[in-house]
């Protein structure tokens, strides 16, 4: 199973993530938790340029479909070929939102990214409004980068939520309590 954790920043993607996987270990079931970008050459060049300046968006979506591809190649097609359960904390999905809020068609980064990466068996987004999320942002300690600035994350939330129609899609409403949001996930994770 391949499950996928999306949605702008200050959601809860990363708990939520943890919570299910914990959950499903509690199952028997053998699980892997990863987040993209990652931590390999790529990802970190990305991850680098997040606080130290960002790149052309170009050069950016060419690291993201690398670091993607190499991620699928050594962590998510191996793991799923093992029978083993996948959860992501952000895929392609964020690359069509953020890249997409800066310009590039989000439809074009889905063609792209899909000729080589699984789509998951199920995408949660998980929604916020943008206000509460900056604050949520900022009760964390973090300042705001270039990814979460409110415009920015205004149009990143509409292009998440323009896929709430998609058949392997599950908008989860991020309002409630962790545990209410977990609920609603393991529900959707048991009726698939």
């Amino acid at each position: 199973m391949f499950l996928v954790i999306e949605g702008i920043d200050g959601t809860g993607k990363s708990t939520q993530a943890q919570q299910l996987a914990a959950w499903l270990r509690g199952q028997g079931r053998e699980v892997v938790v990863d987040f993209e970008p990652t931590h390999g050459p790529f990802g970190q060049k990305l991850r680098n340029s997040f606080t130290s300046g960002r790149l052309s968006p170009e050069e950016e979506l060419e690291l993201f479909l690398a670091d993607r591809r190499e991620h699928v190649e050594q962590v998510i097609a191996p793991a799923l070929a093992a029978g083993k359960v996948v959860i992501l904390d952000r895929y392609y999905f964020s690359n069509m939102a953020y890249q997409g809020a800066i310009g590039f068609d989000p439809a074009d980064i889905r063609r792209q990214n899909e000729a080589f990466a699984p789509v998951p068996n199920l995408l949660f987004i998980l929604d916020l409004d943008v206000d509460t999320a900056l604050a949520r942002i900022g009760g964390r300690g973090d300042t705001a980068n270039e990814f979460e600035k409110r415009e920015n994350l205004e149009r990143c939330r509409e292009i998440f939520l323009s896929l709430k129609d998609e058949p392997f899609v599950r908008v989860i409403d991020t309002c409630g309590t962790l545990e209410e949001v977990q609920a609603e996930i393991r529900q959707a994770v048991s009726s698939f």
